[in-house]
């Protein structure tokens, strides 16, 4: 229940806090730090080994999330809005700490994704009577939410936790900085974004990082 309130409610309100109130941009940076939190926590809770490779797999897989989400520009990152950014980077250290205590909880991966999200939906609605009110989803935005709840909030967090089970947590998390190359495919494929050389450039540093977190594991 404790972790269903850490990596299912209370990310989830500081990020979207966030993005309301900082540049997306900034917000996105910040919260692609949890992987790197994630090693960092397995390393003190869970004594797994940080190696020289895992290391490095880390930064550079960093690094290519910056050049994606910037498109190459650096200087586009303003931290404008302190108390924010900081907020920001307790959600992530906060869904790394969810995701490393996950590891050690012994239920079966579709049991305990129920339980956290049950925690989430009661305390959220808690939330909502106490700070908002109730408002049903239009036509328009249904179907996104309803993607968002099943894939993004479901399936996503199921795999997550097999993946987090069956092998070291500092050993997947620099996969994840796979995610924002795989947003800017869909924006391409789905939206028509244009094709820019720097997410081939991201795709390939994140490639090497990659390949030098398995080289470590072999």
């Amino acid at each position: 229940v404790i972790l269903g309130l850490l990596g299912t409610y209370l990310y989830y309100i500081l990020l979207y806090f966030g993005y309301a109130k900082a540049q997306g941009i900034e917000v996105l940076v910040l919260q692609y730090c949890w992987p790197i939190f994630v090693v960092i926590l397995s390393v003190v809770i869970l004594k797994e080994r940080l190696t020289i490779n895992r290391t490095l797999s880390v930064l550079i897989g960093f690094a290519g999330v910056l050049l994606v989400i910037t498109k190459g520009d650096i200087a586009n990152i303003h931290l404008s809005n302190l108390n924010v950014d900081i907020l920001v980077i307790v959600a992530a250290i906060t869904f790394a700490l969810f995701s490393v205590l996950s590891k050690r909880v012994k239920l079966e991966s579709f049991t305990l994704i129920t339980i956290y999200f049950l925690t989430a939906s009661i305390v959220s609605f808690i939330s909502m009577l106490a700070f908002s009110d109730f408002e049903l989803p239009t036509a328009e935005t249904l179907i996104p939410i309803l993607i968002n709840g099943i894939f993004v909030n479901g399936l996503s967090y199921v795999f997550w936790i097999k993946a987090l089970k069956k092998t070291e947590a500092s050993f997947i998390a620099p996969f994840i900085f796979l995610t924002p190359i795989l947003s800017a495919i869909y924006l391409i494929v789905f939206f028509n974004e244009k094709f820019l050389p720097i997410y081939g450039l991201g795709l390939v540093t994140m490639i090497l990082g990659g390949l030098i977190n398995s080289f470590q594991r072999n």
